[in-house]
């Protein structure tokens, strides 16, 4: 079993648990070996605590498309749950926050609880 080098964490992991693979090959579209991955370089992932997916979060979400609203986020993260709760200036960012929350490795589920002011 091999997997191209753009293969997803979920992809890899899921094949290796399931048939108890130690290390996986990634080969290219020509049949180059590009790298091996072990059980513990994807294991590392979901090692981190809550706390450091929770900072991490912060930091590659809201700190980068929430700048000025930073301060009215607030993220917090308990087994491979993600919640996002507070204000945020546009309504357009409350999807966008999401689904870049739920790219963020280790990530299981996105709560998203933000809200932005209604127009009238």
């Amino acid at each position: 079993m091999s997997f191209r080098p753009d293969a997803t964490l979920p992809q890899t992991a899921r094949p290796m648990a399931d048939r108890h693979i130690k290390r996986l090959p990634f080969i290219d579209a020509d049949g180059t070996l590009k790298g091996i991955a072990s059980h513990a370089d994807l294991l590392k992932v979901f090692l981190r605590t809550d706390e450091e997916l929770a900072t991490d979060i912060r930091l590659t979400v809201v700190d980068r498309l929430i700048p000025f609203f930073r301060e009215a986020v607030k993220v917090t993260f308990t087994e491979g749950i993600a919640a996002l709760t507070g204000q945020v200036g546009d309504s357009h960012l409350i999807g966008m926050a999401a689904r870049l929350t739920h790219s963020v490795e280790g990530v299981v589920q996105v709560h998203c609880r933000l809200e932005a002011p209604t127009s009238q």
